[in-house]
């Protein structure tokens, strides 16, 4: 075996969680990934606040615990840089330290706050603001979850588009349907969701990017023609959910809307499974890992037709524009109703997945890590 020339260190802080959502999957999938594409040719480095379980990673990789209260980026992994820097860092779904090696790669997964701030709390879209610019602007170079966000980060923050790389992630490729109803009925009854009504999914956090305001009118709409439907909002609260929760207290579907809480990771399958569809009319994402999950449970998807959606849902989804609530209503209806319509969609979804590989994104990944270390060589 060719001797190592370098170290390359990660971020694997947020790959460490115990209910993940996007970017924490995000990080783990591709650090796992990684490991073995780049252990041949480099050290690689993992540095977290806390221990992940013993067969998380690789064994191949270095797991650098540092426990520290508060501010573990900018204090405790800064003077990790500063003591011990490794000759690449990459953050794949945070921000980088203050203090950085000279070498860094970061992924940005979205900017979405710079098109809707008033979907975000004051403080947490300043947070946004800096961090983003301060990583775009920073780093050797950065990777983009989709072209809409690569374009994004150059009109907001006039970053040369040569120091982009488009990566697109790849799914848990474990997700696959759940067809034994003894399961289904168990995940729902866990969860609430009422074993003799139909229903509808939406994935994610309840937040007002997510555009469930909009949503639950257009289910409003929709019971109508099919007071039997029900819509399940399955995620995390994230923030300013009230308004949320008030128009669906105005719409009086209170016992029509479920709100089940963060959905683990184990159930999500049977829960995507047994859906008439799934909704995920956000509007902004910077990739939308839920359409991807959809198509891998063979569920039809309705999604928006803005951001990277049309990019990553390619023609397994049925497209709306997210601020046409009508519009919305009318393309639920037609996917309770249109057998034909769900299996098409359905045949579409299996095809597109082939383009979402986390080997291919590892691939891409290390191709772009040995370019920036040989830069510097040359």
């Amino acid at each position: 075996m060719a001797p190592r020339v370098g170290c390359i260190g990660i971020d694997a802080s947020r790959a460490i969680s115990t209910a993940p959502t996007g970017t924490e999957g995000y990080s783990y999938h591709l650090i796992r990934a990684l490991i073995p594409r780049l252990s041949p040719r480099f050290d690689v480095r993992l540095y977290a606040r806390e221990a992940p379980a013993t067969d998380a990673f690789p064994d191949t990789a270095e797991m650098r615990v540092m426990p520290w209260p508060r501010l573990w980026t900018h204090v405790r992994l800064s003077w990790e840089m500063q003591q011990h820097p490794p000759d690449l860092l990459f953050v794949p779904a945070h921000v980088l330290p203050l203090y950085t090696p000279a070498r860094t790669l970061v992924t940005v997964h979205d900017v979405g706050y710079h098109y809707f701030p008033k979907a975000h709390p004051w403080r947490q879209r300043w947070y946004l603001e800096w961090s983003t610019r301060r990583n775009v602007r920073t780093a050797t170079h950065v990777l983009a979850d989709s072209r809409a966000t690569r374009d994004a980060i150059i009109e907001a923050y006039e970053v040369p588009a040569e120091k982009i790389t488009v990566a697109y992630p790849g799914y848990d490729s474990d997700l696959a349907p759940v067809r034994d109803l003894r399961k289904q009925r168990a995940v729902r009854d866990r969860y609430g969701v009422p074993l003799d009504k139909p229903y509808v999914l939406h994935l994610g956090r309840i937040q007002p990017r997510k555009n469930l305001t909009r949503l639950a009118t257009a289910f409003a709409y929709l019971l109508t023609r099919h007071p039997e439907m029900r819509l399940v909002l399955a995620g995390p609260t994230g923030w300013m959910e009230e308004p949320i929760l008030t128009r669906i207290h105005g719409l009086g579907l209170e016992r029509q809307i479920i709100l089940p809480g963060y959905i683990e990771e184990a159930d999500k399958a049977a829960l995507i499974s047994a859906a008439t569809f799934v909704a995920f009319p956000s509007l902004h994402e910077g990739f939308g890992f839920p359409a991807l999950e959809a198509q891998a449970c063979e569920t039809p998807l309705l999604a928006s037709n803005t951001s990277s959606l049309p990019e990553v849902v390619g023609e397994g989804g049925l497209l709306v524009d997210p601020k046409n609530t009508p519009a919305m209503a009318d393309a639920m209806q037609r996917l309770v109703e249109d057998k034909r319509l769900r299996k098409r969609l359905i045949a579409r979804g299996r095809e597109n997945l082939t383009r979402f590989d986390w080997s291919k994104t590892a691939q891409q990944v290390v191709s772009v890590i040995e370019t920036l270390y040989q830069e510097d060589l040359e």
